[in-house]
């Protein structure tokens, strides 16, 4: 028996269908009732779900929808909707696929301003999400991730010097992502198959970094129960990566001189040479020029070390990477943790454009994974940051600041304003330009309504 379409009149000269005005938009497009239950819903939204129209009529639409949205957050269930709600989440089809989706929900009122329903629209995001992963592609490099000149020059370098086998160099600050670049190099050339071995060269005293290195014979020195093969031995064929290199004393800066030259190393204690087949990497934060110039770096072996060099310029010289290193690592974490979350506040995104980062991406990096651990909201928001970000201002000077601001950051804080004394106008813009509505007060601001109402709290704001 066909299902009876609904009609509309005296919108245009004669009668229209209701059915084929909604299969007309490529959108899906579902109406609820009151009671969020599906009374009506068009072509493109049969399609997205599996569901026919006569399946889903009558049927509250989680049991269409299938959503992690419909059990975690629903944008209807106990609150009274006064404006559209868009969130991200996801779906189960009827034939079991997970989708992303972008699912906005919209109150429907009568003549008199009453709720009488909802508009529901849901946006398939599998095509936006491929061409983010593109995107992303196109700025990294084997997990190194960047978009700013000084990231897309070293994209450029770090192919071209992997299918060599001359001796690297990286240089740049503690935290910068050296042993991410080491390994992608190794990862990418041809000795990938090979070992990718790593050592510390200033974690060890220098009686046990000889032998850790070169390996020692069996009664080399008191102790030595066992002959021991050494790191280069065990990254034959493969590539040996020196952090800290710096570090290195002067008798070792000698032994691994004479490697580079011939290749072949001497275990303690022993007089049987091994040919070893290995890459040098090496790494320093150190100004090992400086060193040389000191008398406390081989001149020599920085030449030989020094065949190619790459530079990993600090954070806050390519600013304009803080915001998509901040998505990256939200990424990581938000699976790694199960959680739904789905971005910063404007809040938290101020404070974080705006910090200098000494400790460079590995900073961010544990800022990111501190911050998703302590998030309730589905928006991390400023009292999910450590605590020492709270306890600065955000360090607005230009040269911290750099060339870019990322979209949605907030504008550096005049020199005689607080920040409690900008967050509170924030606030209370907000509360005006929303008639003084909570809920949507807090959606402007990039909060949870929890959020909200503490801070007017602690303010001592009047919302009444």
């Amino acid at each position: 028996m066909p299902i009876p379409s609904p009609a509309i009149t005296h919108l245009l000269s004669s009668e229209l269908s209701f059915n084929q005005l909604l299969d007309e938009i490529p959108l899906a497009t579902a109406v609820l009732d009151r009671d969020l239950h599906i009374v009506w819903l068009n072509r493109a939204f049969e399609a997205l779900t599996g569901f026919s129209r006569r399946d889903a009529l009558g049927v509250p639409c989680r049991h269409i929808v299938r959503g992690r949205i419909c059990v975690e957050n629903c944008p209807a269930r106990g609150k009274t909707l006064d404006s559209p709600v868009p969130c991200e989440s996801d779906m189960i089809t009827r034939d079991r696929f997970r989708l992303p989706i972008k699912l906005t929900l919209s109150p429907l009122t009568d003549t008199h301003g009453d709720l009488t329903g909802y508009v529901e629209t849901i946006e398939d995001l599998r095509a936006v999400r491929e061409l983010d992963n593109k995107k992303n592609q196109a700025f990294s490099f084997e997990g190194i991730i960047g978009r700013s000149q000084e990231m897309e020059k070293i994209f450029q370098t770090l192919p071209l010097l992997a299918q060599s086998d001359v001796s690297i160099l990286i240089t740049g600050e503690t935290g910068t992502g050296k042993d991410v670049v080491a390994e992608a190099i190794h990862q990418t050339s041809h000795r990938t198959g090979g070992p990718f071995i790593k050592v510390n060269c200033g974690a060890l005293p220098e009686t046990l970094l000889e032998s850790e290195l070169f390996g020692h014979a069996k009664g080399a020195f008191t102790g030595a129960v066992a002959s021991k093969p050494g790191r280069f031995r065990m990254a034959h064929n493969g590539t040996l990566f020196l952090t800290e290199v710096g570090d290195l004393p002067l008798a070792l800066q000698v032994k691994l001189l004479t490697f580079l030259d011939d290749q072949v190393i001497y275990p303690l204690g022993d007089t049987r040479p091994f040919h070893a087949n290995v890459r040098i990497i090496a790494a320093t934060h150190r100004n090992l020029e400086q060193m040389v110039a000191s008398g406390t770096f081989r001149q020599d072996l920085l030449f030989r070390l020094n065949v190619a060099r790459v530079h990993l310029p600090p954070l806050r010289e390519r600013r304009g990477d803080i915001r998509i290193l901040l998505d990256h690592f939200l990424a990581i974490y938000r699976t790694k943790l199960g959680k739904g979350i789905r971005g910063f506040s404007r809040e938290a995104l101020t404070r974080l454009t705006h910090y200098r980062f000494t400790g460079n991406v590995r900073e961010l990096r544990n800022i990111v994974e501190f911050s998703a651990s302590m998030a309730t909201d589905p928006i991390i928001g400023v009292e999910n940051l450590p605590a020492y970000l709270l306890e600065s201002v955000p360090n607005t000077c230009p040269e911290a600041m750099g060339p870019v601001r990322p979209m949605g950051a907030e504008p550096p804080l005049p020199p005689h304003q607080t920040w409690a004394t900008t967050e509170r106008e924030m606030i209370l813009k907000a509360l005006e330009e929303s008639r003084g509505k909570r809920q949507l007060a807090a959606r402007r601001l990039g909060w949870g309504r929890s959020t909200l109402w503490r801070k007017i709290k602690h303010y001592g704001i009047d919302a009444s």
